[in-house]
């Protein structure tokens, strides 16, 4: 029975740390909006949440049996849903052989492991739905029942039609443990929520260090550099497309217009925009277009080497004669591999990588060791961020309004 847990767990070990790489991202993006901060409270509890999440659905298909002509057949016994409530105890009283006794009836029967298992499936659940979401008993109850019946769903379709037919019955006392799971993790996250700072109090600690974090400004720097380079690539694609060739200023072109003109017209950049930050200047003053083009300038000169160099780079090993050779070398962990990809390099090119990478760094070990966290542009240029209301400060604010609209009324009668 152990065995039979410890496969799906490290099946989720091993897929948590590429998910979590995927998702870094929008995960970032979502919680600045939301809070205004990537706190380490609430970070804990998001990556927290995504693992077991991950872990509760590997437990559910995990392992995957083998497709081959027969497997209906070895698996007729689950073919058709268990409507029936209360058939777990029926398989208690069969597995203890109808015998009466701690041992047979509780300690060694697999049937009380297994609804123990199914009530234990969904606990965690609603500890999170408590404290990290705070959601009541009743809709964690619901949400449990909805999460349980996914899973289900997902054994009786054969993993939404990956098999012809289904390798695990689908119970409805499945759903019901499942959801009563949930219940108790709600009622369990009581003593242990009054006990732990909430993550709005972790918040606004960080928020009270750093007004605008240094990570909610970097994670605009990425959207805004990868939109700078899927506009330039669609760009060129398209004019090379019309014409058969697309002007080298164009990227340029893209650069000054995504970093220079769109501030100056909006004072933001699309990157900012969707992290809720603005520019503004040292003195209060208006956007200058010097000192925003000396802004873009400085940053282009920080950051684009290296970004250019690990593309550059890219490109090179694309198009070398001997890719495949190149790649299974590099498959092939340690210094050989390495040593296969930075070859393939000119002495130039590698020189671009080294150079923007020391620079990449050497701003970012400026920036942090700042007092306020000012990048080298951002003081050069006298131009910084600003945050903008994040989603739970405009939702306060209306609180706070209602309840000040509601006291006059109230002292108005």
């Amino acid at each position: 029975m152990a065995t039979a847990y410890l496969l799906p767990i490290k099946t989720a070990a091993a897929l948590f740390p590429l998910l979590a790489l995927v998702l870094l991202l929008p995960t970032a993006v979502l919680l600045y909006r939301r809070h205004g901060v990537m706190s380490r409270g609430r970070t804990l509890s998001v990556y927290g949440f995504l693992y077991y999440s991950l872990t509760a659905f590997c437990m559910t298909i995990v392992p995957l049996p083998k497709q081959t002509a027969d497997m209906c057949q070895r698996f007729a016994m689950v073919a058709h849903p268990q409507w029936m409530p209360g058939n777990t105890f029926r398989d208690i009283w069969k597995e203890a052989d109808h015998k009466i006794g701690l041992n047979a009836l509780v300690l060694q029967n697999p049937a009380v492991a297994g609804t123990l298992f199914n009530l234990l499936l969904l606990l965690p659940l609603g500890i999170f739905l408590r404290y990290h979401f705070v959601r009541s008993l009743r809709a964690t109850a619901l949400i449990g029942f909805t999460v349980s019946l996914f899973f289900e769903l997902t054994q009786w379709t054969g993993v939404w039609g990956l098999y012809n037919c289904p390798y695990r019955l689908f119970d409805v006392d499945d759903l019901i443990v499942n959801t009563a799971g949930a219940m108790a993790g709600w009622l369990l996250a009581g003593p242990v929520a009054r006990m732990l700072p909430t993550l709005e109090t972790l918040d606004g600690r960080a928020l009270a260090a750093r007004p605008v974090p240094f990570g909610r400004r970097l994670t605009a720097l990425v959207v805004d550099v990868a939109g700078y380079v899927l506009a330039s690539v669609f760009a060129m694609a398209v004019m090379t497309f019309q014409s058969g060739t697309a002007p080298t200023w164009t990227p340029i072109a893209i650069f000054v217009a995504w970093f220079v003109l769109l501030p100056l017209a909006t004072g933001t950049t699309p990157g900012k925009r969707l992290l809720l930050l603005k520019l503004v200047a040292d003195d209060g003053g208006p956007l200058l277009p010097w000192r925003l083009t000396l802004r873009a300038l400085l940053l282009g000169a920080l950051a684009m080497p290296f970004l250019s160099g690990l593309f550059l780079a890219v490109v090179i090993l694309l198009n070398e004669p001997y890719p495949s050779v190149l790649f299974t070398t590099v498959r092939d962990s340690g210094a050989q591999g390495a040593a296969a990809v930075l070859t393939a390099l000119s002495p130039g090119q590698l020189l671009a990588v080294l150079v923007g990478f020391t620079l990449t760094v050497t701003c970012v070990r400026k920036t942090l060791r700042h007092p306020d966290r000012l990048a080298p542009h951002d003081r050069i240029s006298g131009i910084r961020n600003a945050t903008l209301p994040h989603s739970r400060a405009i939702r306060a604010a209306r609180g706070a309004r209602g309840a000040r609209a509601a006291r006059g009324a109230a002292q108005g009668r």
